[in-house]
């Protein structure tokens, strides 16, 4: 506002400064002309007398001034002009000022120059007998006047434009400043101009009715924002156009938005198939459900329509964002493991069957009794393994092992599980060594006995001829280190990160031939969590495989380790 005062001010200022010196130099320059015209009729009066007086000679004592003086006879022919010769000079009794002063006595014109921007004023006077005695000055025009003068008068302006500007700054700064000093806050208790009295005083009332709506709002938004921000659910407000009215925490970390950035659209958010399907129907009155899998992640959308309260007219959508990701992972593994196990369990089944029935038909000779009550014997053997290693999963699942935990010395039960596995590794020419120190460990005895003996076991089973398993234990300040780590076949890098799932086989033709269950290693990864224990695995084909449990010295404990996992400890951390 002072901007627009000031320069209001200046260019009223400018604008009547311009117009008095248009109107001074008018005034002037008509004053100058009139002066100018009485000195040539005063002049003429004296010229006339003494042509009267004295003839033609008259012009021989008259000195050159401004004046161009010429005489003319009656008839119109030059006798006298004081600056050319008068033969030469045309007849001038068409001239305006000579045939007004044969007329009138005397005679005015004024001609103009536009070549040299001057005009010429003409004087004539009738003599006595006739003739006619005519004076001519050049008389300058206003433009050429203003020339002569633009040097003060842009001085003069210059001078007049400071001075202007510094009273218009002071001017309208001591106009606005009742105005800058208003307090808001309390409008109507400011002393300012009396014109704006009212105005002020509608500005409070609406004020004090403005600060009681933001009050109601600011305390539901503050509810709103304490429930969504709180869902571990993702959230949007959209309008019918797609865009973002409003999203929680949860929205962001699940699209990872950034909170500098400006995402206008919902749809440049994600532009899967399913989520802009889930969106598109809810803006057409729909209720939607589509899955989104996003950075390894699962999540359920469900949109649903916003309409307005009096009318059926859809103003926008909410859309939720859960993670589903446990919950169909648990589905996964559940078909899964039905699979799995109505495969394992049939196939011992079908060979006890399959005996049963060929002993029953009285096929199988005398001496063939025994082979084939041993081929029963083995594969029932194997369904009792199949279902005590479930039950154990199921326990581990559940986190109901029935016993107690107590301190438990790792070295003793890798020395124990090199004893129990001794006949195994004669038979598979593997030598097991143990070695290390005791290392004492808060636990379950029986899930860590079956932990190191399943590790031991797949070490022996999938180990080469003549080849070498070393069972080491370190007792460190915080960390008890326990490793297997053999000479066998290895596993394939692509296969690392699944062996430890339940019935994940590798090889599944050399795990038949070997036997087992295909989930000892499934128990030891939920020993592991049981225990707070981490797993390291590093495996080379055709070089072998370590595997590394490292335990906190009390199961209590967050399981945080002084281990670093880098070097040759391991590749994979499950």
């Amino acid at each position: 506002m002072t901007k627009k005062i000031f320069f209001s001010t200046i260019t009223v200022v400018i604008s009547v400064l311009l117009l008095c010196v248009a109107l001074i130099t008018g005034v002037l320059y008509t004053h100058f002309e009139k002066m100018r015209i009485e000195q040539m009729e005063m002049t003429a009066s004296y010229l006339v007398q003494g042509v009267e007086n004295e003839g033609i000679s008259y012009f021989d004592n008259i000195r050159e001034n401004d004046c161009r003086v010429t005489w003319i006879s009656a008839d119109g022919t030059v006798i006298y002009d004081s600056r050319t010769d008068a033969a030469n000079m045309e007849n001038h009794k068409d001239r305006e000022e000579v045939r007004e002063a044969l007329e009138n006595t005397s005679g005015i014109s004024v001609r103009e120059s536009t070549t040299f921007s001057e005009k010429t004023i003409y004087y004539a006077v009738r003599l006595n007998d006739g003739s006619v005695l005519r004076l001519s000055m050049a008389h300058s025009s206003v433009f050429f006047l203003l020339g002569g003068m633009l040097s003060p008068i842009l001085f003069i302006l210059l001078v007049a434009m400071i001075f202007s500007a510094i009273l218009s700054y002071r001017v309208s700064r001591n106009i606005v400043r009742p105005l800058s000093e208003i307090d808001l806050t309390n409008p109507d208790q400011v002393e300012t101009y009396d014109e704006l009295s009212p105005f002020l005083q509608r500005i409070a009332a609406q004020k004090r009715q403005i600060d009681a709506n933001m009050a109601e709002i600011r305390k539901q938004q503050h509810k709103f924002t304490q429930i969504t921000e709180n869902m571990s659910e993702g959230l949007f407000f959209v309008d019918n156009n797609y865009q973002i009215l409003s999203y929680n925490k949860s929205a962001m970390q699940i699209f990872n938005i950034n909170v500098n950035d400006e995402h206008q659209n919902l749809l440049s958010i994600n532009r899967s198939e399913s989520f802009r399907n889930a969106v598109d129907d809810a803006l057409h009155g729909k209720h939607s459900q589509e899955i989104l899998r996003l950075d390894g992640r699962i999540y359920q959308i469900i949109a649903n329509a916003v309409q307005q309260e009096n009318s059926q007219e859809l103003v926008g959508a909410v859309i939720f964002i859960l993670d589903v990701t446990e919950r169909e992972e648990q589905e996964q593994y559940r078909r899964e493991f039905t699979a799995n196990v109505s495969h394992e369990l049939k196939t011992p089944l079908t060979s006890i069957s399959g005996i049963a029935e060929i002993i029953r038909n009285g096929i199988v000779k005398p001496e063939d009794i025994p082979h084939f009550a041993g081929k029963i014997y083995d594969e029932s053997q194997r369904l009792v393994t199949l279902i005590g290693d479930i039950i154990k999963l199921s326990q581990l699942d559940e986190n109901q092992i029935p016993l107690e935990r107590e301190t438990v010395d790792v070295l003793d039960i890798a020395k124990d599980v090199s004893q129990q596995l001794q006949a195994i590794s004669q038979k598979n020419s593997v030598i097991v060594s143990v070695k290390g120190s005791h290392a004492i460990v808060m636990g379950v005895r029986q899930v860590l006995y079956e932990m190191v003996y399943n590790l031991c076991e797949n070490a022996v089973k999938y180990n080469r001829k003549n080849g070498r398993v070393w069972l080491t234990v370190d007792q460190l300040e915080d960390d008890v280190i326990f490793s297997v780590k053999d000479t066998g076949i290895g596993i394939p890098v692509e296969d690392q990160s699944r062996v430890f799932e339940r019935f994940y086989r590798v090889d599944k033709s050399h795990s038949k031939a070997v036997g087992g269950t295909g989930l000892g290693l499934s128990i030891v990864k939920h020993g592991a969590a049981l225990h707070h224990a981490k797993i390291f695995l590093q495996s080379e084909v055709g070089t072998g495989t370590q595997v590394t449990l490292i335990f906190p010295r009390y199961a209590e404990n967050t399981g945080k380790s002084n281990i670093e996992t880098e070097g040759d400890i391991a590749a994979i951390s499950i």
